[in-house]
C-alpha cells in the first residue's frame, strides 16, 4: 500500500529535492559536489522512509526569517521557495558546543546566534542516516565563525548574497550566493558574516560524530571588532 504523506512531509521532501537538483546541475564544478551526490544516491529517499516528527521553532525566528527572505539569487529561487514553505515544519536547533571539543572558544558571535536543521542524518526531520548530514545552517549578522577543522568532509552551498571565507592560512575571500565551498577532512577554515545574516545548505559526508577543533588565529579580535562596527555605520 502506498504511503500517504502529510503536507509537512511533502514540503520537507520538496526542499530536499530542490537542493539535490541544484547540486546535480553543478556536479562538475568540484569533486566535493560529485562525492556528495554519490552519498545521497546510496540513501533511500523514498516516501516510505520519510520520518514524521514534531517541528521545533527557535528564539532566532526573526533573524531566520530575514535570512530566508534575503535569498535573492535567481538560480536559488526553487530552494528559497521550498525553504520558506517548509520553515515551520523543521526542527531548528542551536549548537551549544555539542559539535566541539570541551572548552572550545568559538567567540561571542557564534554563541549568540547560530542555528541549524537536519534534513538527512541522525534524528533528522526528513530522512534518517547514521553517517551523513544534509541540512541548513544560519549565523547571525556580524559574526566571525572562528578557524576550525573536523574529520568530516564538508560541502557548503551559500544562499546569502555575500560571505567571507578563509582556508588554511590564506587570505580572506568573499563568496556570492550560489557558490560552493568544499572543506576536505582536516582542512582549516573560517567564515565571516557581514551586515546580513548568513544562511547556507551544508553536508557532512562521513565521520559525523567526530568533534570539531577550534584553531587559534591572532586576528580574531580585530576581525570581530571590524564586524561589530558594521552595525554602527
Amino acid at each position: 500500500m502506498k504511503q500517504i504523506m502529510t503536507d509537512r512531509q511533502i514540503r520537507i521532501k520538496a526542499l530536499i529535492k530542490s537542493i539535490i537538483s541544484y547540486l546535480d546541475k553543478h556536479r562538475a564544478d568540484m569533486s566535493g559536489v560529485e562525492m556528495t551526490l554519490r552519498k545521497l544516491e546510496k540513501i533511500d529517499l523514498s516516501d516510505q522512509q520519510l520520518v514524521d516528527i514534531n517541528p521545533k521553532g527557535t528564539r532566532h525566528e526573526r533573524v531566520l526569517n530575514k535570512a530566508i527572505s534575503e535569498i535573492n539569487a535567481q538560480q536559488l529561487n526553487e530552494i528559497a521557495s521550498c525553504l520558506y514553505a517548509a520553515k515551520d515544519d523543521l526542527v531548528w536547533l542551536e549548537d551549544n558546543l555539542q559539535y566541539y571539543q570541551p572548552g572550545a572558544n568559538l567567540g561571542p558571535g557564534y554563541k549568540n546566534c547560530n542555528l541549524h536543521t537536519l534534513l538527512i542524518g541522525p534524528n533528522s526531520c526528513g530522512y534518517q542516516s547514521d553517517d551523513f548530514l544534509l541540512g541548513v545552517f544560519m549565523l547571525g549578522p556580524r559574526t566571525l565563525y572562528r578557524d576550525h577543522k573536523h574529520d568530516a568532509p564538508e560541502l557548503y552551498l551559500n544562499l546569502s548574497d555575500k560571505s567571507g571565507w578563509r582556508f588554511e592560512l590564506g587570505e580572506w575571500k568573499d563568496y556570492p550566493a550560489g557558490s560552493l565551498v568544499w572543506n576536505a577532512p582536516g582542512e582549516r577554515h573560517a567564515a565571516r558574516v557581514y551586515e546580513q545574516p548568513f544562511i547556507s545548505v551544508f553536508a557532512w559526508l562521513e565521520n559525523v560524530n567526530s568533534p570539531c577543533e577550534v584553531l587559534h588565529f591572532d586576528d580574531w579580535e580585530d576581525i570581530e571588532q571590524d564586524l561589530y562596527k558594521l552595525g554602527s555605520e
